[in-house]
């Protein structure tokens, strides 16, 4: 139980301390997990738990089109690969479809990848 305190503290340190491009990837990361999760539970039948994970997903999407600053032009593009995403989840989790959200976790995954690449590049320029 101990261990499980200190780690919960770690980890919520590790969010407060996160610089907006950290937490960015954060949610990536969570959305990728979640996804994972939801197709194992379609796999093994368990809708309930499919459906609670891909929920967190939508939810990590949401965050994402909330966030958009569009005073950039790319903005537009983002929120359109956003709602197509949110859109994959809606049919996904109707369906209980786990094709649909391989598809879903292939563009989450392009999308961190992508992420990490914006960061580093970012931190390179930086020195």
């Amino acid at each position: 139980m101990i261990a499980n305190q200190g780690y919960a503290a770690y980890n919520n340190n590790k969010i407060m301390t996160a610089t907006p491009g950290e937490l960015t990837l954060m949610l990536y990361e969570g959305a990728i997990k979640f996804c994972n999760i939801a197709i194992v539970a379609v796999e093994q039948k368990d809708i309930q738990k499919a459906h609670t994970n891909i929920v967190k997903v939508e939810r990590i999407i949401e965050e994402f089109r909330a966030t958009l600053n569009h005073k950039y032009p790319v903005a537009k593009d983002f929120d359109n690969v956003y709602v197509y995403v949110y859109d994959r989840l809606v049919e996904a989790n109707i369906k209980k479809d786990k094709e649909i959200l391989e598809e879903v976790l292939k563009h989450l995954r392009t999308m961190r990848d992508t992420w990490k690449e914006v960061m580093q590049k970012a931190k390179t320029e930086q020195k």
